[in-house]
């Protein structure tokens, strides 16, 4: 009898008090607000590494790496669209650099999978 009032009590402190699990929340505003932080981590370290001097090749192939150092964990990368974000990187490029000649193919290495 005590072990059945011990296991009523204890599944029902059980169901009551477990927390319950949330969906990641993958809204189109958030995954703008991301790809816009990416774009502008990429911009800024292309920026700044064009500026001391280091060739395109070079400041290209080190924003890539810092840009996917920084943002491989982020679990919104399996939603991120590519075109947009290389878009969102060539315009960003053009307003904050003076960059306009930039190819498109040039970010093919830009993955975070």
């Amino acid at each position: 009898m005590i072990k059945r009032v011990f296991a009523i009590f204890f599944l029902t402190c059980l169901f009551l008090f477990s927390s319950p699990v949330y969906s990641l929340d993958t809204s189109s505003k958030t995954l703008e607000k991301y790809t816009k932080r990416i774009s502008n981590k990429f911009t800024r370290t292309y920026c700044n590494t064009t500026k001391f001097g280091i060739d395109y090749e070079g400041a290209l192939a080190f924003a890539i790496g810092e840009t996917t150092k920084e943002f491989k964990k982020n679990k919104l990368n399996k939603f991120i669209d590519y075109s947009l974000l290389k878009n969102s990187i060539v315009n960003d490029l053009e307003n904050n650099c003076q960059v306009y000649q930039f190819d498109l193919s040039s970010l093919e290495n830009l993955k975070f999978n």
